[in-house]
């Protein structure tokens, strides 16, 4: 676990940054990106993708970093591309494992029955007191330093 991207990822949440903004942005020297690339890449994943409560926004976040990092670039390459879905797998496992969960579906993380509003909430105390989003990204961030060796 890299303390260090986990502590900077959930600031960059704080600050407000959508939860794949976060990782990504905390991970975005490492991966060669400068930050506005970094938060304009991953800009619509977050709310698990566009608000509609999909797959978690941290976690699409840090498959955008591995992919990034180790992702293969040739087509053909059956073997590259089983490396890579292998490493989302197992990642996947991890990330799961660390929030005690079986998923990795935002609407069941949050605990809501489907797509919210695309009006992004207002990020208050009360708005920090509920979600685990701030915790997901600093988990997913911290992660990550397990798989970019």
């Amino acid at each position: 676990m890299n303390k260090e991207k986990a502590a900077a990822a959930k600031a960059l949440f704080m600050e407000g940054y959508n939860c794949s903004q976060a990782v990504v942005g905390a991970w975005a020297e490492d991966i060669g990106l400068d930050s506005e690339t970094a938060y304009k890449i991953a800009s619509g994943f977050g709310g698990g993708i566009g608000r509609m409560r999909e797959v978690c926004g941290a976690f699409t976040g840090a498959v955008m970093v591995l992919g990034l990092k180790f992702g293969n670039t040739i087509g053909s390459d059956r073997a590259a591309k089983g490396k890579d879905y292998e490493r989302i797998q197992l990642f996947a496992k991890r990330f799961k494992e660390e929030l005690g969960s079986d998923t990795i579906i935002c609407r069941e993380l949050l605990g809501l029955s489907g797509p919210s509003d695309p009006d992004p909430a207002k990020r208050t105390k009360e708005y920090y007191q509920k979600r685990p989003c701030p915790e997901t990204v600093a988990i997913a961030s911290g992660l990550l330093g397990e798989f970019m060796k």
